[in-house]
């Protein structure tokens, strides 16, 4: 069963609530001044062979032994701005509120130096908070940062909303099925595939719309009483 169907009825009203405000921003005309940047995180293990790999006969892929060594583990931090076929993928070594806050500083004055305001969409983790902000930086610069965001959350069990999601499959797909041994490596790695697909700006281009939610999800929407 998928997250999507496994919503508790009890919250239906808070789901389809949240699911109209960000399919509502999906649908603004794009606007450089208020850039649609969406965001998302992921989680890698760094592994190396136990053995070497053997060579096979040319053109035949080398023998992996199934046993690896493990090295920790990384964290990716990936924005996507899906009108303009851009995305970013920086590696972390945890993803705690403050290292959360530093990849809004680094969204808001080098991603996006020129916005207005760069409306924001991600999902309800607990460390993506306007208080994380004031957790890393002195109030001042918190709020600076804070006041070039405008944020829209995803509802709880509607992750599948947020594009960046769907640009975390593309990497894991394309990048990360792998062993790799470190972060640098990681780095270079994901550097290198952000690159290739901002070279052919591949964008989003969203067809899921609010009329559509009322009648594909219509058993999500609660019933209001009668005579209102």
């Amino acid at each position: 069963m998928t997250e999507r169907w496994c919503i508790p009825p009890a919250h239906n009203a808070a789901f389809v609530a949240a699911m109209e405000d960000v399919v509502g921003v999906y649908h603004r005309p794009p606007d450089p001044r208020f850039p649609l940047v969406c965001f998302d995180e992921a989680g890698k293990e760094l592994t190396t062979d136990a053995r070497p790999s053997v060579s096979t006969a040319p053109g035949q892929p080398a023998r992996i032994d199934v046993e690896y060594v493990r090295h920790g583990s990384a964290n990716l931090f990936l924005w996507t701005a899906p009108h303009l076929g851009r995305r970013e993928v920086t590696v972390t070594r945890q993803r705690t509120a403050v290292d959360w806050a530093q990849a809004m500083r680094r969204l808001v004055d080098e991603a996006f130096p020129d916005a207005e305001r760069v409306v924001l969409v991600l999902d309800n983790l607990n460390t993506h908070a306007p208080g994380s902000l004031y957790k890393a930086f002195p109030p001042a610069e918190a709020r600076r940062i804070l006041d070039r965001l405008e944020l829209h959350y995803t509802p709880k069990h509607g992750s599948w909303l947020n594009v960046a999601e769907c640009e975390l499959s593309v990497l894991a797909r394309q990048c990360l099925a792998r062993r790799i041994p470190d972060d640098a490596t990681l780095a270079r790695e994901v550097a290198a595939w952000a690159a290739h697909r901002n070279a052919a700006q591949v964008g989003v281009d969203w067809q899921f719309t609010t009329a559509d939610a009322r009648i594909t999800l219509r058993h999500l929407y609660p019933i209001p009483p009668l005579g209102t």
